[in-house]
C-alpha cells in the first residue's frame, strides 16, 4: 500500500497552503468586519471576490469536480487532501475555490444529468463562480430522511410543470446571488414503486410564486457565508417542462448519485476542522497555565490532544479509502464505507472540537476563536445528507444479511 499523494496532489497542496496562509487566514477578521457593513447582510463581503480571484489565478478553481471538461479532472483521493485543507477555514476556504456546497453537488448534477441548454444556462455561470444555486429537498411536515416521504407536488400542465410545496433548511437560498433551486418533488405520488415517483425540476428564483420565507438559525448561527439556510414557499410556481433534470421518476436515483459525493466532501472537510481544533487546542495548553502549571502539563489535556490525534489518524484512513473505493468500483461499490464516514466522522469531529472548547473555557463559546462556530457545523452534519440513524439501520443491514 502506497500512502504518498502524487505529483499533481502534492503540488496543488503546495500551492493550497500557501493560499491558505497568505490570503484565507488573514481574510477571516477582516470578513467578519465587512460583514457587519454591508447593507443586505446576505450579500458576500468584497473579500471573498478577492480571494476568489486569487485562487483562480493561483489554478485552485473547481478542484472539486472529477469532470476534466468542467473542472480539475481530479480523483477523489486526489481531492481528499485539498478538501481536508479546506475544511480549515470551512466559512471562506471552499467558497473562495468555488468548492463550496451546495453548487458542488448541483454542478454535479447539471453536469451529469443536465441537457445541454441547462449546462450552458446554469452550470456554466455556476462553474465561473457568477451565480450560486441551492437544492430544495427538505421539507418541514414530513421525515426527510426518507426521501420517499416528500410531500412537494411537481404537476405537468400542458407545456409546463406547475411546483407547488414548502421547504426548509434550503442552503444558499439566502444569498442574493441564488439564482436557480434544483428542486425536488412528486411528479407520480401514486406510483407502484416509491423511488419513482420523484423527479427535480429547475426553478429560477425570480420566477413567479417562489417566496423565500425567512432564514433558519443553526445553533443561533444564520450561516452567512454559507448562502444562509432559507424557509421555502412554492406556491404554484410555473415553469417549462424542458426544466426536468433527467426524467421524470428519477429524482431519487439522482439525489443518491449528488449525496454520495456531497457526503464524502464534508467528511474531507471535516478532518481538516479537527486539525484547526487540535492546532488551538495546542497552541491554548502551551500558553495558559492552571494550579501552577501548563495546561499542556495536565495529565487530562494531554489525553484530550493524544486520543484525538489518534482519532483523526483513523478517519481520514478511512475517508481515503472511501475516497479509492469510489474511484475504483463506483459510489455504489463503496456504499458500505460511504455510510461508515457518515456516521463516524461528524461524531467524532464534533467530540475532538468540543475538547478544544473545554480546554479555551469562556473563550471556547465566544466569537474570538472559531470554534463554536466549527462545532455547530460538524453537530449539524451528522443530520445533513441523512442522519446517523438512517446509515447506521442501512449499514447494519448490509452486515446482517451475510449471515441469514
Amino acid at each position: 500500500m502506497d500512502f504518498a499523494f502524487d505529483a499533481r496532489t502534492e503540488e496543488l497542496r503546495g500551492r493550497l497552503l500557501a493560499f491558505m496562509d497568505e490570503h484565507v487566514y488573514p481574510a477571516e477578521a477582516v470578513a467578519e468586519e465587512q460583514r457587519a457593513a454591508l447593507a443586505d447582510p446576505w450579500d458576500t463581503p468584497p473579500v471573498v471576490e478577492e480571494l476568489k480571484a486569487e485562487a483562480r489565478r493561483r489554478g485552485l478553481w473547481n478542484v472539486f469536480l472529477p469532470d476534466a471538461e468542467y473542472g480539475a479532472g481530479l480523483t477523489n483521493v486526489q481531492y481528499a487532501p485539498l478538501a481536508e485543507i479546506t475544511g480549515r477555514s470551512p466559512q471562506l476556504a471552499p467558497t473562495a475555490l468555488n468548492c463550496a456546497a451546495p453548487d458542488t453537488g448541483n454542478m454535479e448534477v447539471l453536469a451529469q444529468f443536465g441537457t445541454e441548454e441547462q449546462r450552458k444556462r446554469w452550470l456554466q455561470p455556476l462553474l465561473a463562480g457568477e451565480i450560486r444555486s441551492a437544492f430544495a429537498m427538505t421539507e418541514p411536515e414530513v421525515a426527510s430522511s426518507d426521501a420517499t416521504n416528500i410531500e412537494t407536488r411537481i404537476e405537468r400542465d400542458g407545456d409546463d410543470y406547475v411546483v407547488t410545496g414548502r421547504k426548509w433548511y434550503i442552503s444558499g437560498a439566502m444569498n442574493p446571488r441564488c439564482e436557480i433551486f434544483i428542486v425536488m418533488g412528486k411528479t407520480d405520488p401514486e406510483g407502484a414503486d416509491p423511488r419513482r415517483q420523484q423527479s427535480m425540476v429547475l426553478v429560477p428564483r425570480e420566477t413567479p410564486g417562489v417566496e423565500i420565507r425567512r432564514a433558519m438559525r443553526v445553533y443561533g448561527y444564520e450561516d452567512h457565508y454559507h448562502g444562509g439556510h432559507a424557509e421555502v414557499v412554492f406556491d404554484g410556481v410555473r415553469v417549462p417542462a424542458a426544466n426536468i433534470v433527467g426524467e421524470e421518476g428519477g429524482g431519487f436515483a439522482i439525489a443518491q448519485a449528488r449525496l454520495g459525493p456531497g457526503r464524502i466532501h464534508h467528511c474531507m472537510r471535516l478532518i481538516g476542522m479537527a486539525e484547526r481544533a487540535i492546532e488551538l487546542m495546542c497552541r491554548r495548553a502551551v500558553d495558559r497555565a492552571a494550579f501552577g502549571k501548563l495546561l499542556a502539563g495536565q495529565g487530562v489535556v494531554q489525553e484530550w490532544i493524544a486520543d484525538s490525534r489518534v482519532a483523526v489518524e483513523q478517519l481520514r484512513l478511512l475517508v481515503l479509502k472511501t475516497a479509492w473505493l469510489m474511484d475504483t468500483v463506483g459510489n455504489r461499490g463503496a456504499h458500505t464505507e460511504i455510510q461508515a464516514i457518515k456516521i463516524a466522522t461528524p461524531r467524532t469531529v464534533a467530540d475532538i472540537i468540543d475538547k478544544a472548547v473545554q480546554l479555551h473555557g469562556a473563550g471556547g463559546v465566544g466569537q474570538d476563536f472559531p470554534l463554536a462556530e466549527l462545532w455547530a457545523a460538524a453537530r449539524t452534519l451528522r443530520l445533513a445528507d441523512g442522519p446517523d440513524e438512517v446509515h447506521q439501520r442501512s449499514l447494519a443491514r448490509r452486515e446482517l444479511k451475510r449471515y441469514r
